[in-house]
């Protein structure tokens, strides 16, 4: 098995599930592609059955043999910055490069993971994949869903996933702490829905998906991979209040257009546009992916904030680096 993107957010919650799995199962071989051998800060001796290899996307001669002798590929490395260039060089062309790499070795089954962002402002309320169409409007989310054509080219299936949180999230709550500290109240009643999962549960779908021996696993597709039931803004900024990572909410609530004035008046990095995905509606069907795995999507992401809720406290407002 490959996993490309394997030191990103997603890519290492990825990489535990299945060095848990190859310690269970010693028959699991895990080849971790990722731009730089060994991650800053992690030790420099891989899990047992995790062979770690470098390679970049951006450079498709660096992709070669990468995928030799695999029978899957988890294709988990994105680029999300504002570097127009750099989301093609990646998301768009490296994809490609990937896919043409998975072909040439005969990769039988191939998951690659995209993002909701590809539909564009909204609001979505509880579409499924082919009650929408696709409508980017970044770099980054037009870029990947040209990396998605080059995955459904190569036969692979692709998971659009929701809003991501856990330790390791530079997005969305930073996000979050940092539109508060320009909105300090409660935001349009609080009412706008998202699809949002936990990493970790990400990581379950992912793994379960390329294990799981149902006759579909290997059909090409879209499939939405987070949490089936939405989650209230209200809701999510309450439970990050208790947690402390931000203030108890205040007692006034903003109409949506003071909340736009406010946003703009003050500085910050989170534009209108990030600002509508997180607080507006932006929800989508998700169950597809959670029953062609034969898993349980479990209690939600609000029940995981927890384990990240000192992450989320000490990294507050920073703007994504």
């Amino acid at each position: 098995m490959v996993v490309t993107g394997a030191t990103g957010f997603v890519g290492s919650a990825v990489l535990r599930r299945l060095a848990e799995r190859s310690q269970e199962d010693h028959g699991v071989m895990v080849r971790a592609v990722s731009r730089t051998r060994v991650a800053a800060g992690s030790s420099p001796s891989a899990p047992s059955g995790v062979h770690r290899v470098a390679a970049d996307l951006a450079d498709g001669r660096s992709l070669r043999g990468v995928c030799d002798g695999a029978d899957v590929l988890l294709s988990l490395a994105s680029y999300v910055g504002p570097d127009a260039e750099r989301c093609t060089a990646i998301n768009a062309d490296g994809t490609a490069a990937l896919m043409t790499e998975a072909r040439r070795a005969g990769v039988g089954r191939i998951i690659h993971l995209s993002t909701c962002a590809v539909y564009g402002p909204g609001p979505h309320r509880g579409q499924d994949v082919g009650e929408l169409t696709p409508a980017p409007v970044s770099a980054a989310s037009g870029s990947r869903l040209a990396g998605e054509g080059a995955v459904l080219e190569a036969g692979g299936l692709v998971l659009r996933a929701g809003l991501v949180l856990g330790r390791g999230d530079r997005w969305a709550v930073p996000a979050l702490v940092d539109a508060f500290r320009r909105v300090p109240a409660g935001w349009d009643g609080g009412a706008g829905l998202a699809s949002f999962v936990d990493v970790d549960d990400l990581a379950r779908l992912v793994v379960a998906l390329a294990f799981t021996g149902r006759a579909e696993a290997d059909a090409p597709g879209v499939l939405h991979a987070h949490h089936p039931e939405p989650v209230r803004n209200r809701d999510l900024m309450a439970a990050l209040a208790e947690h402390r990572v931000l203030p108890a909410r205040p007692e006034a609530d903003w109409p949506w257009r003071g909340c736009l004035d406010a946003l703009a008046a003050t500085p910050g990095w989170v534009s209108e546009r990030q600002f509508t995905l997180l607080a507006g509606d932006h929800w989508y069907r998700a169950d597809a992916a959670w029953e062609r795995a034969g898993i349980a999507p479990g209690p939600g992401p609000l029940s995981r904030l927890g384990p990240a809720a000192r992450w989320y406290r000490e990294r507050g407002g920073v703007a994504p680096g």
